[in-house]
């Protein structure tokens, strides 16, 4: 991809080639949530954890392979986003730096929209960012919890039901599907994180103890999935 080129130019001429900028879009796992703790009121204080998330692993993973080259990342994550707010921001939040990549992975909380709504939502953001002279790769975001895990707090048993059911009866799955097809039309690369949780979970793994909250939110280990996968896919011819 071009914004490795960008990278390794900038390491043979550091003084006469831009910085580059890579801008990540998403939802809470963007942002920096990991665990979630109920209040008495009924809401929900999350824990942010902004040096454990994947974006920040990716600039390390890339300061060890060009070590001289520094590199502008944009924390365009916002917790419990939707693809169709995230179009409402993205002149501000992602186009207003001018990035050289976007990273988007939305989609954990867009069973509030249909099917319909997410695809073409994702579309219009992709085909922003490409008039925009932005390259842009679509992380397909983890799996939700599959069963209610017996270390969840039971505050949260019943927002634990509802992910589960999502998960486990497929409309999750029509979601990814729906994205993988909008990548498709649009000529977008797409770094396929689900598709190797799903692989992890024919193989036998417990997916819902890798997740923070038990619910959507992986483990600080599991964002270096997610950050050594995308280095792979910018690394592709």
């Amino acid at each position: 991809m071009k914004i490795i080129e960008l990278i390794a130019a900038k390491q043979k001429d550091l003084r006469n080639n831009k910085i580059p900028t890579i801008a990540f879009l998403g939802d809470s796992v963007t942002h920096g949530v990991f665990e979630i703790y109920p209040r008495p009121d009924g809401s929900f204080d999350p824990e942010f954890d902004r040096g454990a998330v994947y974006h920040n692993k990716v600039a390390r993973i890339l300061s060890m392979l060009y070590p001289s080259v520094g590199i502008n990342i944009v924390n365009a994550g916002i917790n419990g986003d939707r693809a169709p707010r995230a179009v409402l921001r993205l002149e501000r939040d992602v186009l207003a730096h001018k990035p050289d990549l976007t990273v988007v992975c939305l989609g954990l909380n867009d069973a509030a929209e249909t099917v319909e709504e997410y695809r073409s939502a994702l579309t219009e953001i992709f085909q922003k960012l490409q008039a925009a002279g932005s390259e842009v790769i679509f992380m397909t975001p983890n799996m939700k919890n599959t069963v209610v895990h017996n270390r969840i707090d039971p505050a949260l048993e019943g927002p634990a039901k509802d992910t589960m059911e999502s998960q486990n009866n497929g409309d999750f799955d029509a979601y990814i599907d729906a994205a993988r097809a909008a990548v498709a039309d649009c000529g977008v690369r797409v770094c396929d994180v689900y598709a190797k949780w799903k692989l992890m979970e024919q193989n036998g793994v417990d997916v819902t103890s890798l997740l923070s909250n038990y619910i959507n939110h992986p483990t600080r280990e599991m964002h270096w999935l997610f950050a050594y996968s995308l280095v792979e896919t910018m690394m592709q011819p």
